[in-house]
């Protein structure tokens, strides 16, 4: 499709490719060019930390703002209560009240990194859609709300074709949540005047009951935007590693781990990842993309200071590098390193090379460390780790261990002081 966007937010959605389908790209474009408008991302509290799968839409919301326009970040304070059905094949498991309002204080956290919650004109919101839905009267809302909902309708969407013609169970509970879904777009637009949804390409439903809904109740037109799914060059979904989610919270994953993760980007995947991951300009993430060789490691490094000074700070950047240069160029041992502290009751009289490999997270299981060995893919102190029956004791243990898995993950294992 050739369309020339007037508005700066449309130019940067289509031209860092954050854009995968809009419901009206023209009439969206021509509001964003003649004043403020005020979009949402809505994020379950599923978590305590957010993820890097939810890292593209919170560098839109950037985006949104940077280019003048007013961001609102929806906790789902109340629709957490009834688990988003979209394309999983089971029943998200149910979380009290109080796991909900914990999870969301961990959020937070990563909003305040990228977004101005100041009391500027166009200063973000931080919303809960509990502070609606929680006090809903069910038969009114029934009457009110439920009666523009066609179950057909409902049913063809792929979000829930897709679990039904695997006949797998969807609870009642679940099929209302795209229904609450909706009703928060119609109440964020009597509230704040919303008028743009945002989310991945998997929320396009949802997004357009919400429009549907919108239009029915109050014959107001408003928008949806939606980005794509994104996977890594070799298939992988994004934000997914071997050792589990790569956490955007400090405290549930170190920030040199987290530079590591980008910094172990595959050399396909750097230049459209410089594009949606950072800030820099266009041009010059096509060309440290276009790098060839071992330069592409350059890049690499580039992808991984900005990506971490953006969510972590700057400082935390030059730390992670620094220890990565260590570890990789010189051998040495890094301060930022994973480390797994052992106190005396851990140790006994021993313990065993493979039960190091799993406690530190550089193996999932005892099977999958004795491979690592047998591949002559482990390392320890940087020397090959050949013998699968090791063990340690305290005296071997008397200063850090170095432990690596392959070239590019290491951690450190010593006794706890």
């Amino acid at each position: 499709m050739t369309y020339h966007p007037k508005s700066d937010f449309m130019a940067v959605m289509m031209q860092r490719g954050y854009l995968a389908d809009c419901t009206d790209y023209q009439a969206l474009d021509e509001a964003l060019s003649q004043g403020v408008v005020t979009a949402y991302i809505g994020y379950d509290a599923t978590a305590k930390s957010l993820h890097v799968g939810h890292l593209l839409n919170i560098m839109m919301l950037r985006w949104f703002q940077k280019t003048g326009h007013k961001p609102i970040t929806l906790m789902g304070g109340g629709t957490t209560k009834v688990g988003d059905p979209s394309f999983r094949a089971d029943e998200r498991p149910l979380l009290t009240p109080d796991q909900i309002d914990a999870n969301i204080d961990g959020m937070k956290q990563v909003f305040a990194k990228y977004l101005d919650y100041g009391e500027s004109g166009n200063g973000a919101l931080m919303l809960n859609n509990a502070e609606w839905l929680d006090g809903l009267n069910y038969l009114e809302f029934l009457r009110d709300i439920g009666r523009h909902f066609s179950v057909n309708r409902m049913l063809s969407f792929e979000s829930v074709k897709s679990r039904l013609d695997r006949e797998q169970s969807l609870s009642f509970l679940e099929f209302n949540y795209m229904i609450l879904q909706a009703y928060d777009f119609l109440e964020l637009y009597r509230r704040y005047g919303c008028t743009l949804q945002m989310g991945g390409s998997d929320q396009w439903g949802n997004i357009v009951n919400g429009i549907d809904l919108t239009r029915r109740v109050l014959d107001e037109e408003i928008y949806g935007l939606t980005s794509p799914l994104l996977t890594t060059s070799d298939g992988r979904k994004m934000g997914k590693s071997q050792g589990g989610a790569i956490w955007l919270n400090a405290d549930m994953l170190s920030p040199y781990e987290f530079w590591q993760f980008w910094r172990n980007t595959t050399d396909a995947d750097v230049g459209r990842f410089l594009k949606l991951y950072t800030e820099m300009p266009l041009d010059e993430c096509e060309r440290l993309g276009a790098l060839a060789g071992s330069e592409i490691n350059d890049a690499k490094i580039v992808l991984a200071n900005e990506v971490t000074a953006l969510c972590h700070g700057a400082e935390a950047a030059a730390a992670a590098e620094a220890t990565a240069r260590e570890v990789f160029e010189k051998g040495g041992v890094g301060d930022d390193l994973p480390t797994l502290e052992l106190s005396p009751a851990d140790l006994g009289d021993g313990i065993s090379i493979v039960q190091l490999i799993v406690k530190s997270g550089l193996a999932k299981s005892g099977k999958e460390a004795k491979r690592l060995i047998a591949e002559n893919g482990a390392r320890i102190d940087d020397a090959p780790l050949t013998d699968a029956g090791m063990m340690l004791d305290a005296g071997a243990l008397a200063s850090p261990v170095k432990l690596s898995a392959g070239k590019k993950r290491h951690a450190l294992v010593k006794l706890a002081d």
